[in-house]
């Protein structure tokens, strides 16, 4: 018989106090002392450092530690780590206000390990562990000087259970965190760890500098570009939703299923293709399909340590993959094909220097008129030697199709996904977005995730029953909303934002609908007496758009005239004003 699914079940637990809390100092040397340039991937991951919220960009994990471990086993195998991986030595010096751009590893040096004793943990002491290093993400680190991992020993009795991680994001990245994982079991099991394979991260900035190495990253430049100008700039467009410049806080949605992990497997059988490719493209059609558009975009973070030299870096090489695939085929079959060659074009173009990026970024959205917003995040860990699992326990393998609620964190996205396992079962924790998706729809996208992959197994899915199918329904706008340039917009939302942009003039948004073209924006704004320039217009209004409503992108032309007309709820009558000046909107030459 078919296990019930525990739908919206809560995984929220009360955390006890430690009997006594000490602090250990452990030493290491052995290393190299080394000095050089920071990675591509180091200086994403600072610039991010240095501007968010710490508990947004700081990561952790816990690692369970096998019965009848003792707590010097446990401090001799983190100084193992420390001294086998240049990463965890490393520090960035900088003068006050600016960006590091050196790395300097330490041949020897200290940290610390918190160990708090109890008399017992809680019934859910995985979850207990993950609270402590969760609260371990908040404080800055201090980049310059602080050793990069904060260390928290969790004991009973004196007998260690848990080691609960939290990570500076500049030295490691959700790989980075697995692998050192699985070498912490290893060593603890008393085995000899094999040579290291992949560069550190001095070595690899040598690389990324090398000729051929700024070749990929000019490349990986005008991809993004490409994608900037002509993609859509918001997945979740529609009435409720918030920009993606503003923070929700949502909750952890896991999905366990043997149902999925079984589709899945016989998805990729049916098609021919592996079962990443398949469950990235139901993942992106179901995307495309709740969101209403022509394409999905969304990031793959994790997609960038195909390449030997990266795969086992203990650093960081968080640098998005940005995916841009197009939806617009007729069945799941061909989309599964079109997939393979989109996503092998976005990995090619996941190295780039993230300054220039971000200057690329800022040039394009003024130019377009938009904010780019990172609305969707994809993350398929399941490959990585020892999965990145958080708190949940690994043999929790028995659900036939299980939902479960756990704690919520501020989300920079819309929807974050991450998958942690195929087989045998499926395995994925989302956070969606209250604005966007409420907890039933966010429980309804993750089971009709399943029913497509379920049907894709039985047979090829056409993409037009996807509703049918899946049970997600697209998302709901009122007639006035309209695509303009690849995008979903509201007219009334960009008339509200300019009119506020202007400081309250009055401001008219006309939509000219050509045949066999898409619509384009015009803004008349009755100027008065100020002297307001079409390129001011565009400048302030792409200033408000960040923080702005869903919908608003910037007009192709501002027409400016003295006054508003007698009727100013008829476009014909401001078309027949006297122009004072006009310009261009979204354009290169604003």
């Amino acid at each position: 018989m078919t296990p019930t699914p525990a739908v919206g079940k809560d995984t929220m637990h009360q955390n006890p106090q430690p009997l006594t809390t000490t602090t250990v100092t452990v030493s290491y040397a052995g290393g190299g002392e080394r000095r050089g340039p920071v990675t591509m991937g180091q200086a994403n991951m600072i610039r991010c450092i240095l501007r968010d919220d710490p508990t947004h960009i700081n990561i952790h994990d816990v690692w369970p530690v096998p019965e009848g471990t003792t707590s010097a086993a446990v401090t001799d195998a983190l100084r193992a780590l420390a001294v086998r991986h240049e990463g965890l030595r490393t520090t960035f010096p900088h003068p006050p206000g600016a960006a590091p751009v050196d790395q300097v590893v330490a041949a020897e040096g200290t940290f610390t390990v918190t160990v708090l004793d109890h008399a017992g943990l809680p019934g859910d002491p995985a979850g207990y562990a993950e609270s402590v290093a969760r609260a371990a993400r908040s404080g800055r680190f201090a980049l310059e000087r602080e050793f990069p991992v904060r260390i928290t020993l969790l004991t009973v009795a004196g007998q260690p259970a848990y080691v609960a991680m939290a990570f500076s994001h500049a030295v490691a990245d959700g790989s980075a965190m697995a692998i050192l994982r699985e070498e912490f079991a290893e060593l603890l099991a008393g085995k000899e760890l094999p040579g290291l394979t992949s560069l550190p991260p001095v070595d690899l900035a040598d690389v990324e500098a090398s000729p051929a190495g700024l070749r990929k990253s000019e490349a990986s430049l005008r991809y993004w570009e490409r994608i900037l100008r002509t993609g859509p700039q918001e997945m979740f467009a529609e009435p409720r939703g918030r920009r993606p410049g503003t923070d929700e806080e949502a909750r952890q949605l896991t999905l366990r299923s043997r149902r999925g992990g079984r589709a899945l497997a016989g998805a990729a059988r049916r098609t021919g293709h592996p079962e990443a490719t398949v469950l990235m493209a139901a993942w992106c059609a179901l995307v495309a399909h709740r969101a209403g558009q022509d394409s999905c975009v969304t990031a793959v973070p994790s997609a960038n340590r195909f390449h030997a030299r990266v795969a086992r870096s203990v650093t960081t090489t968080s640098q998005d993959a940005l995916l841009h695939l197009d939806v617009r085929v007729e069945t799941f079959d061909a989309l599964v094909a079109r997939t393979w060659g989109a996503v092998l074009n976005a990995y090619r173009h996941s190295q780039f220097d993230s300054v220039r990026l971000w200057e690329m970024i800022d040039r394009v959205t003024a130019e377009r008129g938009s904010h780019f917003g990172r609305d969707v995040v994809f993350n398929d860990v399941s490959a990585l030697p020892a999965p990145l699992l958080g708190t949940d326990a690994e043999d929790r393998d028995d659900a036939e199709q299980e939902l479960t609620w756990g704690p919520p964190q501020a989300l920079p996205t819309r929807l974050l996904a991450f998958t942690y396992r195929t087989a045998p079962q499926l395995h994925i924790s989302v956070w969606a977005a209250p604005s966007v998706f409420a907890p039933e729809e966010a429980e309804g996208f993750l089971s009709g995730l399943v029913l497509l992959l379920e049907a894709a197994a039985a047979g090829d899915v056409p993409m037009e029953a996807l509703a049918e199918v899946t049970g997600v329904r697209p998302a709901e706008r009122g007639s006035d909303w309209l695509r303009v340039d690849g995008c979903w917009v509201s007219p009334d939302a960009v008339r509200e934002t300019l009119g506020r942009a202007v400081g309250g003039l009055p401001v008219r948004v006309q939509v000219t609908e050509a045949s066999g073209a898409e619509p384009y924006l015009t803004a008349y704004i009755a100027r008065g007496e100020t002297p307001l320039t079409p390129t001011e217009a565009h400048r302030a209004l792409t200033a408000l758009i960040p923080a702005a409503g869903s919908g608003v992108l910037a007009p192709h032309r501002y027409v400016l005239v003295e006054n508003p007309p007698t009727e100013p709820d008829r476009s014909d009558a401001w078309r027949r004003l006297e122009i004072i000046e006009e310009g261009t909107g979204r354009s290169r030459q604003v």
